[in-house]
């Protein structure tokens, strides 16, 4: 399993965890906070996989060229 592929599970498991509790914290209902921790986390943790893919291209691209570099370390 790649490194970013168990990166990302870890944070799902994380994720879903606390968006559970703060769901059922809220609505009382196991239903409904199983429903809201389900869906956002997840759709969340797709979009975090890519972007660790996009920062990794990203860095590769600042090895090449000075001006991505800088632009890469200064944010």
């Amino acid at each position: 399993m790649s490194r970013d592929l168990l990166k990302t599970l870890t944070y799902l498991a994380v994720h879903l965890t606390v968006g559970f509790s703060v769901a059922y914290a809220f609505t009382g209902s196991l239903t409904l906070a199983g429903g809201i921790a389900l869906i956002e986390p997840c759709i969340n943790a797709v979009a975090f996989f890519f972007h660790e893919k996009a920062w990794k291209r990203a860095e590769a691209r600042a090895r090449l060229d000075p001006f991505v570099r800088d632009a890469v370390a200064h944010g």
